[in-house]
């Protein structure tokens, strides 16, 4: 039986987590999806019931791109939401929501690249590189861009003082 879809303007956000990984050089991982060719993001994804949002982070982290060697540096000071475009949402998540409202984390990896498998069970990309924050948003579909832009301003300290520290304070 199939149910009919609520009005776009009429769904919920589907909540959810993402992660701005940065290396000890400050520099931060994005991977490109499967399902989008040309189309890079950080890791993300939904929390489950009853799981909080640093759980939801680290599952997602591992599921994703293979490990969780990873120490939270921060958490966003408030959720960000974005919009599926509509024929988008019509086929995302069974069209029950209308895009995701995400708590955001900074982290720093404590891995090794080689510690990076994207061969998960349920692989999203196909490929993964490092990369200043700031050029990160230009590499995003554009209707999480603004998304993405927030994100950034507010991780980017985090990153420059990595870079420093990385520089030898200079």
């Amino acid at each position: 039986m199939t149910h009919a879809l609520l009005p776009y303007a009429d769904r919920p956000y589907r909540l959810g987590v993402g992660l701005v990984l940065l290396n000890p050089a400050g520099l931060a991982f994005v991977a490109r999806r499967l399902d989008t060719p040309d189309a890079w993001q950080f890791p993300q994804g939904g929390v489950d019931a009853g799981e909080d949002p640093e759980t939801t982070v680290m599952r997602e982290m591992k599921e994703e791109i293979g490990t969780d060697q990873a120490r939270i540096l921060a958490r966003a000071r408030q959720p960000v939401a974005y919009d599926l475009p509509p024929e988008v949402a019509d086929s995302c998540w069974k069209g029950k929501y209308r895009g995701q409202s995400q708590v955001w984390f900074c982290a720093l990896f404590t891995g090794r690249d080689s510690d990076v498998d994207l061969a998960t069970a349920h692989p999203e990309f196909d490929a993964w590189r490092w990369c200043p924050l700031a050029e990160v948003p230009g590499l995003i579909v554009p209707f999480k861009r603004a998304l993405y832009e927030a994100v950034v301003a507010e991780f980017q300290p985090h990153a420059d003082r990595l870079a420093a520290q990385a520089a030898g304070g200079r």
